[in-house]
């Protein structure tokens, strides 16, 4: 098991990619943006980015209205 931290929160996953991550955790719904370890992250590039240990994944989701 690998230990990272995604929004703040210590988690621990034998997932191999930040795309596989982020979609088991119901992060990757409508529009968001992926941050790793303070490197924002195109959307293209989650599925071949491999997790590590002591990775920091931070996904803001955006929200409409007014």
């Amino acid at each position: 098991m690998i230990t990272i931290s995604v929004n703040g929160k210590n988690l621990q996953t034998t997932h191999q990619t930040v795309q596989l991550v982020i979609n088991e955790l119901g992060l990757s719904q409508g529009r968001y943006a992926v941050e790793v370890d303070g490197e924002l992250i195109p959307k293209s590039e989650l599925a071949q980015l491999r997790v590590v240990e002591g990775m920091n994944i931070e996904v803001v989701q955006a929200v409409g209205g007014g």
